[in-house]
């Protein structure tokens, strides 16, 4: 007769040797870890590797920014033109809204997120550090906005030669217009990575950013209109007004832009910063804003 379970005697215990043996391949280390962290907030700002809703607007924004560059050289090349209708720096102030939608709809998915799903302690156990983690997410946004901005400039340039334009003079400007992207890409950016970073609501910080480009715009606009002046048929925009740029990053690049190459037109009323002094202030100013918000996104995330 059988016994039962409980009063069966147990097996006995074996200790398998299963061989664990320590990891022997190749330690990429820190610059690896902090180079795939910038190509993925990279992707992930257009909506790369995400669902399919996350890449609507960033591909309907860079639409909507190239799209009226490929009209410019139909239209040239229809009409026989010896030159484009618009300087490759003023067709980037002219997409000025565009680009802001895209700022702030895009630096909160790098920011806000990682904040609110509270995955950034994870990032620093190791092997990056928070100055690693602050300059892959600075960059990839700038980076992001540049391939924004140089995308309609490419195709006006590759039109330009299609039209057997002035070689020379075109690559001139398309040189002039990829500096123009650079500071776009840098001052606005830095100014929009902050106020991201300063909430785990993504909502929030596509308001803040929104809001706070749009009211800084609008101000420079309601000061220059006011100070504009019209003697006889002629506007005239006296240099003290020119100072109320520097409220506005967007304003502030485009003034600074158009006082270095010359850019902007002739009339009274062009925005640029007075004189060399101007300059030397506005170059100072934007400097700064890029610092400051650098230098601030690393005191925020020395509490995280």
């Amino acid at each position: 007769m059988s016994l039962p379970p409980e009063f069966r005697p147990a097996d006995t215990g074996v200790i398998h040797d299963i061989g664990y043996r320590g990891y022997t391949g190749p330690r990429l280390g820190r610059a690896y870890a902090a180079r795939s962290l910038f190509t993925q907030s990279l992707r992930a700002a257009y909506g790369l590797g995400r669902s399919g809703k996350s890449k609507v607007l960033p591909m309907i924004v860079l639409g909507v920014a190239t799209v009226p560059a490929l009209i410019i050289v139909a239209v040239a090349v229809m009409t026989g033109s010896d030159k484009l209708p618009v300087d490759y720096a003023q067709y980037l102030s002219s997409i000025g809204l565009v680009v802001s939608i895209f700022l702030a709809s895009q630096a909160p998915v790098l920011f806000s997120r990682d904040l609110r799903h509270h995955t950034v302690p994870l990032y620093f156990s190791r092997p990056i550090t928070r100055a690693d983690y602050v300059r892959a997410k600075f960059g990839a946004m700038a980076c992001a906005q540049l391939l924004l901005m140089t995308a309609p400039l490419v195709v006006l340039y590759v039109g330009s030669l299609l039209v057997k334009l002035d070689f020379g003079d075109q690559t001139e400007h398309f040189c002039y217009g990829l500096v123009a992207a650079v500071l776009y890409a840098l001052v606005p950016t830095s100014v929009a990575v902050v106020i991201a970073a300063a909430t785990p609501r993504r909502g929030f910080g596509v308001a803040a950013i929104m809001g706070y480009l749009a009211v800084t715009t609008t101000v420079v606009g309601v000061v220059i209109g006011m100070s504009t002046t019209t003697i006889g048929f002629d506007e005239n925009l006296p240099d003290s007004a020119q100072w109320a740029v520097l409220l506005s990053p967007g304003g502030l690049v485009e003034s600074l832009v158009n006082e270095l190459f010359d850019l902007g037109g002739t009339g009274a009323t062009r925005t640029h910063a007075p004189g060399g002094l101007g300059l030397l202030v506005f170059t100072a100013v934007a400097a700064a804003m890029v610092a400051g918000s650098y230098r601030l996104l690393l005191r925020r995330y020395r509490n995280v």
